[in-house]
């Protein structure tokens, strides 16, 4: 009987020890959530950038390939985009134009003198005009005829290298005195070199003319 007392006084001992090393620990409180998180950045990788390296342009002084090569044109990218020398099959418009303008006709010298010719006006109170002419170019056979007032007063004269002429007795107002060349001699155009005094002497006009066949040179003395 004291056994079985025993054993049940021991078998209470130990749930009793059992129990109070179970609860002996103390009661620990599970920390609150952290609001304040913060994700961590995350930094993509950056790709290798090349280093540059600034060329010495005293060193190379045709970086651009612009340095002009000896036939005068230019390397660029190793094409040859521009060149000095002009191509045969360009063709300026305005060059067209400024050929056409300063072409000469075949007759230029014919053109040229192919009109009348004013020589002048000139006043004068002299009774008489004296007129004097000869070819002052090559002495060629210069043929010229001479009107005053458009009335013939020399039919034909062939000039020479000497001065020879005229004396006509002036009206009141006007005295248109034409030369009209007949030819034009061997050696083209009609040239003459003319002098015009008065009654004391005095010379009233001097001048040339250079005249196509039957074209008139033409001065007026107008006598006050």
């Amino acid at each position: 009987m004291k056994q079985i007392l025993f054993f049940i006084i021991l078998v209470g001992i130990a749930s009793k020890s059992f129990g109070q090393s179970e609860f002996s620990t103390k009661f620990k409180a599970i920390p609150p959530l952290n609001t304040n998180f913060k994700p961590k950045k995350v930094v993509a990788p950056t790709p290798e950038t090349p280093a540059i390296i600034a060329p010495n342009v005293f060193v190379n002084t045709n970086i651009l390939n612009t340095k002009p090569k000896k036939d005068n044109s230019f390397q660029m990218g190793g094409t040859n985009n521009f060149s000095m020398v002009p191509k045969n099959d360009f063709v300026n418009p305005g060059d067209l134009i400024a050929q056409k303008l300063n072409k000469k006709p075949d007759n230029e010298d014919q053109i040229v003198y192919r009109k009348n010719q004013n020589l002048g006006d000139f006043k004068t109170t002299s009774l008489t005009a004296k007129v004097m002419y000869r070819d002052y170019g090559e002495i060629d056979g210069d043929a010229i005829q001479v009107y005053l007032n458009d009335k013939v007063i020399v039919p034909e004269v062939t000039m020479t290298g000497e001065f020879q002429g005229f004396e006509i007795t002036l009206e009141k107002g006007f005295n248109k005195i034409d030369f009209q060349a007949l030819n034009q001699g061997t050696v083209g155009p009609n040239t003459a070199e003319f002098k015009v005094y008065d009654d004391k002497g005095a010379l009233i006009s001097a001048s040339q003319w250079n005249l196509g066949t039957g074209f008139k040179a033409t001065i007026i003395l107008v006598k006050e």
